[in-house]
């Protein structure tokens, strides 16, 4: 579920592979998606809240910040890199950075597993996710022994009804599918073990972030899981799970996630869903990058960055037919926006003297489907990226940064790792 998949509801691939039934249903998708626009609203009970320094009863306004918060430059950046040099154990900042793709996060699922089979996963001091990338960030956070439950929500058989349209009662709805089956999915998996180990490792200074898009204010809202859990029971879990599901909610596909919050004494709601309607993936908040600043600490760390989607394809003819042609260029945008997200952070990392990784579903492969979530059609995406790490062929772009280069950040007096 990345940038621009929010925006292909309705979208029908004229992938002769994809069943003639699925095509079908795509096919209803532009139809009812232009009825929905004239329905009646839903009425919200409450308003969004005049700013974010407004948080959800019982956590603090830290828990979430917006991309483009300037809390993350300055000292707090440099407290926070200081704590993660503090967390590396093996002195070095590994970054790994899930995307979105909805059916296609299998794929990351297959990587990071293959990655843990060949001894070549390191424990990451940080990691990020978006939509589908956000789903698997928390097993991916707390390491290979957690791959057994990762792979079963991202291939088992209940993953099949995922997206269960309505019918015709979705003209009433804010979306096409209940999102039932989602909630169920995420609350399966988001235990409060799960939780309460999140807390414990974040508690060293790692950090676990995961990105939605507050349609209120169209802006990129980053949470910190880690904070999240940190708050320990029930109350931490329903949070940490709705910020997962809104996280991986396409707008119009699946329902939005309402999120109250407080401020004043006075109760408010956030509409937040996919983070990748306003970024593909992340490694930094927003902020950072444009502001050009100066981070010290993070010289020699590792950026992994984990694409759940082709970003270069073969030519294939497009059928002269309205649906073939909308369904081709929005899937143009959206491979054309994570490049730039790509160049960005390679040029983040190539300042800053990081290394740089990327893995990426390869343009030889079968075109993948993200709105196919049959578990035979996910199995074959993570089997994929599973043997592709394997292999030792994952990584299809590696940058390694040297120790200076020009117009790079100076490493001096950065500071060290543990003694």
């Amino acid at each position: 579920m990345t940038r621009v998949e929010s925006f292909r509801i309705g979208a029908v691939s004229c992938n002769e592979r994809i069943p003639k039934r699925k095509n079908r249903w795509r096919a209803t998708l532009p139809v009812i998606s232009l009825l929905l626009s004239g329905c009646v609203t839903v009425p919200r009970e409450l308003p969004p809240p005049p700013d974010l320094q407004a948080a959800p009863p019982s956590f603090s306004p830290l828990v979430r910040s917006l991309g483009t918060d300037p809390r993350f430059t300055g000292l707090e950046a440099r407290e926070r890199i200081r704590r993660l040099r503090l967390a590396a154990t093996d002195g070095t900042i590994d970054i790994l950075a899930l995307s979105g793709g909805g059916a296609s996060g299998a794929f990351s699922a297959g990587a990071l597993t293959g990655l843990g089979e060949r001894g070549e996963r390191p424990r990451y001091e940080v990691v990020t996710g978006v939509s589908a990338g956000a789903l698997a960030a928390p097993f991916a956070f707390l390491g290979s022994h957690w791959d057994r439950h990762m792979n079963d929500a991202f291939t088992g058989e209940h993953i099949r009804h995922l997206l269960r349209p309505r019918g015709l009662g979705a003209l009433f709805e804010p979306s096409l599918s209940s999102g039932r089956s989602l909630r169920d999915l995420v609350d399966r998996f988001i235990t409060v073990e799960l939780v309460e180990e999140i807390a414990r490792e974040a508690s060293t200074g790692r950090m676990l972030l995961v990105a939605t898009t507050d349609l209120d204010r169209q802006e990129t809202v980053l949470w910190d899981m880690g904070l999240i859990a940190s708050r320990k029971g029930e109350p931490a879990r329903r949070l940490f799970r709705d910020v997962l599901i809104a996280s991986a909610s396409v707008p119009g596909l699946l329902p939005p996630v309402l999120i109250d919050v407080e401020a004043d004494g006075r109760d408010y709601q956030e509409m937040h869903v996919d983070g990748g309607a306003s970024t593909p993936f992340f490694i930094a908040p927003e902020i950072i990058h444009l502001a050009g600043e100066e981070l010290g600490g993070l010289c020699g760390a590792n950026v992994f960055i984990l694409v759940n989607g082709q970003i270069e394809v073969p030519a294939r003819a497009t059928a002269v037919a309205i649906i073939p042609i909308i369904n081709r260029s929005f899937s143009s945008l959206m491979m054309h926006m994570t490049r730039i997200a790509i160049a960005n952070t390679n040029a983040f990392a190539r300042r800053h003297l990081m290394n740089f990784r990327l893995a990426a579903i390869p343009a030889d492969a079968a075109e993948p489907d993200w709105l196919d979530f049959e578990p035979s059609h996910m199995r074959e995406l993570h089997d994929l990226g599973r043997n592709r790490a394997l292999a030792g062929n994952l990584w299809s772009m590696t940058n390694i940064s040297p120790t200076s280069a020009e117009g790079a950040i100076s490493c001096s007096g950065q500071a060290e790792g543990p003694e």
